[in-house]
């Protein structure tokens, strides 16, 4: 029940974090940028400026579906930003290309994500199973819960190496729009107040991850007690 209480107390603050971004972008989505030029057009601009010609930027379907793919190098924007020649697509699309940057630049964060993704892949697939297992038979076979807990600590590292990350790509955007005067000093609060928010889900992500962990610790932990 615990687990499930503190479930449900992130799952209303993502929600409502989640509802402030779509917020934000709806708002920021309607300011346009005095210089007229696209989300594409941006990161494209942003990627030269940083020296890198071979990474793509693609439209996907999606909103705010937004993100780099370093496996094919694109930067992939959703209509709205690739599109879109507003004060949001400035931000999220110079965010990206901070992905891209990144990565040309062997970014220490984002280099020990990647090397993590392989393994959140295997264990988000199975660690609710065998969590679910291991609370059944926390009396019987303890062992279970404990290999439960191993994989779930995997996906929350990955959600805490995740934070620097998309702190480092925003703050690279943000500094780059403000050099290059591609927002004006007008227009780049709206950028940043943007982007802030998007942080937070991946914050609110992160200390969700976190606070369930503890959580099966300490039901392993009493169980152990009990035998």
């Amino acid at each position: 029940m615990s687990v499930l209480l503190v479930s449900l107390i992130f799952l209303g603050i993502s929600m409502l974090v989640s509802g402030v971004l779509k917020s934000k972008f709806k708002k920021y989505s309607e300011v346009r940028l005095v210089n007229g030029l696209s989300g594409a057009e941006i990161a494209t601009k942003m990627l030269h400026d940083n020296g890198i010609y071979d990474v793509k930027v693609i439209s996907v379907d999606g909103f705010l579906s937004d993100h780099y793919n370093p496996m094919n190098k694109t930067v992939n924007l959703s209509p709205d930003v690739y599109s879109g020649r507003s004060v949001a697509a400035a931000a999220v699309a110079a965010h990206e290309c901070g992905h891209a940057v990144q990565h040309a630049t062997a970014y220490r964060w984002l280099t020990m994500r990647s090397k993590l993704v392989p393994f959140v892949q295997f264990s988000s697939g199975i660690v609710q199973w065998v969590l679910l297992g291991g609370i059944l038979a926390i009396n019987a076979f303890p062992q279970l819960l404990l290999a439960g807990i191993v994989l779930f600590a995997i996906t929350t590292l990955f959600s805490l190496i995740t934070l620097p990350v998309e702190f480092d790509a925003s703050n690279r955007a943000l500094a780059w729009l403000k050099r290059e005067e591609v927002t004006t000093p007008k227009e780049y609060p709206g950028a940043k107040d943007a982007l802030k928010w998007a942080a937070m889900t991946y914050l609110v992500a992160a200390l969700a991850s976190v606070a369930t962990l503890v959580q099966y610790i300490m039901i392993y932990l009493g169980g152990r007690d009990r035998n």
